[in-house]
């Protein structure tokens, strides 16, 4: 949505003319009043993209025409201007409504800039009007495709908590679609006519990832010029989604939980805080268990992320899930690119449904995508595919056996200490489970252990493990 009309107000005729002719030659149609009153008026009679109003003027100043303007219900974008310009001042204007403030003097390129951002922000507000419109259809599962039981387990959670503030950890393999449940927790409850805000808190420098959550104020650094409001305002009232959680460095993990403690945020240079009111829902590839052992990630923050833990499968492990995520990215690119291909071969589904999908859902849907375009029929052929999927390399051994071994026996009793290695993990190094997903005695276990030397402990004939 682009800005067309701009409405100045402001006494002074020199600063209308002036900004009348910057403006003008910028591409913008210029109108102005020289006061408040004037202004509701011209508000009441003409349609305006954004007003820029001066603070100090007579008759109704600026602060008296936001007022005016919100017991009327007028939505127009108003940017403040003053010469007179505070922090204070600057903050009761944002609560009174405002979008923008702009200290006089200030130089033609701050004005433009002012009303770039304002025309971005107007874009989001119509998309966002859009996807609250559309609200049911784009996130009521439909582009989160499944009918395992993991999948349908993890729906009905999604469903359960959307309404609640409580924080949310997402975790699972890289191209799962950790966002897109996320974006379903957000929109499915009463916080989806708030803003959702995503930060990849791997994606920023640390040394500016303070500033980019919390804020700043002018001067608190060298480069910050102008204060900054951060996501965590941004997000106010809505949810802000963590992604990539993991990579947070540890001096910012101490004040990512004093905002989830106290639900208020500090800015940089400031030296007051700020109540906020924001859900949380963080996503990690990382094993954060792991992190905390290791001493990168704190445990106090990992606990207060992890009260409801929403772990999503990889593809590999799903491969029901496969034929209706498929059928799902063709009508979907379908659409998208103008294309009628009815659906895939029998061999070349077979095919797909075998491989292991490193990259999941993600890969998949790319893969689909390169194989219609690449087709040349409305169905969908082995051919289509690339060699990756349709013959993966081999990697020189047998389900990771190393590469040199070729005796049955040895295969054997390396194989044995692989399962009852990985079993001691999935079972927490509870040797009595374990040797029941083993599906060996425990006596048998404790021997097995001893014998490949797995603990460096010698076996206990105790029946918890």
């Amino acid at each position: 949505m682009e800005i067309r009309r701009i409405l100045v107000v402001d006494d002074e005729e020199n600063m209308c003319h002036m900004l009348s002719m910057v403006l003008g030659r910028a591409g913008y149609q210029v109108d102005y009043a020289l006061n408040g009153m004037e202004a509701l008026d011209f508000l009441n009679k003409f349609p305006v993209d954004v007003v820029l109003c001066d603070v100090r003027m007579p008759e109704m100043d600026g602060m008296a025409f936001l007022e005016a303007m919100k017991e009327k219900e007028l939505d127009t974008l108003v940017i403040m201007m003053s010469a007179f310009g505070t922090i204070d001042t600057a903050v009761e204007a944002m609560k009174k409504g405002a979008y923008d403030y702009i200290s006089k003097p200030f130089k033609p390129d701050e004005v433009l800039l002012a009303l770039k951002k304002a025309e971005e922000r107007q874009r989001l507000k119509r998309e966002n009007l859009y996807l609250l419109k559309n609200v049911q259809d784009r996130y009521s599962f439909a582009n989160i495709v499944g009918k395992s039981r993991k999948m349908q387990e993890l729906f009905a959670i999604v469903e359960k908590v959307a309404d609640y503030k409580t924080t949310v950890l997402i975790t699972g393999p890289s191209g799962t679609g950790k966002e897109m449940i996320a974006r379903a927790i957000h929109f499915r409850g009463v916080r989806a006519s708030k803003p959702m805000v995503v930060v990849n808190c791997g994606g920023i420098p640390d040394n500016l990832l303070e500033s980019e959550l919390f804020g700043h104020v002018k001067g608190a650094f060298t480069d910050a010029i102008k204060s900054k409001k951060g996501l965590f305002l941004e997000a106010d009232g809505g949810t802000l989604f963590l992604d990539e959680v993991g990579e947070m460095p540890l001096p910012l993990q101490v004040k990512l939980l004093r905002a989830l403690q106290e639900g208020e945020i500090r800015p940089v240079g400031e030296n007051r805080t700020i109540k906020v009111d924001v859900r949380i829902i963080a996503a990690t590839t990382k094993n954060l268990v792991e992190a905390v052992e290791n001493g990168t990630f704190r445990e106090d923050l990992y606990y207060r992320l992890n009260v409801i833990h929403l772990e999503i499968p990889p593809l590999s492990e799903r491969p029901e899930d496969i034929p209706l995520l498929i059928e799902h990215f063709i009508a979907k690119h379908n659409k998208r690119l103008g294309m009628e291909i009815k659906g895939i071969s029998g061999k070349a589904m077979k095919t797909l449904q075998s491989y292991s999908w490193p990259g999941n859902v993600r890969q998949l849907e790319n893969v689909i995508e390169r194989a219609m375009v690449m087709s040349c029929g409305d169905v969908l052929e082995l051919e289509d595919f690339p060699e990756e999927v349709t013959r993966p390399k081999s990697s020189g051994a047998v389900y990771g056996l190393p590469e040199k071994l070729y005796s049955i026996k040895e295969a054997t009793r390396w194989l044995e200490k692989e399962l009852i290695i990985k079993a001691l993990k999935k079972t927490g190094g509870n040797r009595t489970k374990a040797a029941k997903l083993l599906d060996i005695s425990h006596p048998a276990l404790l021997y097995k252990m001893r014998d490949y030397g797995i603990g460096g402990m010698k076996p206990r004939n105790d029946s918890n493990g």
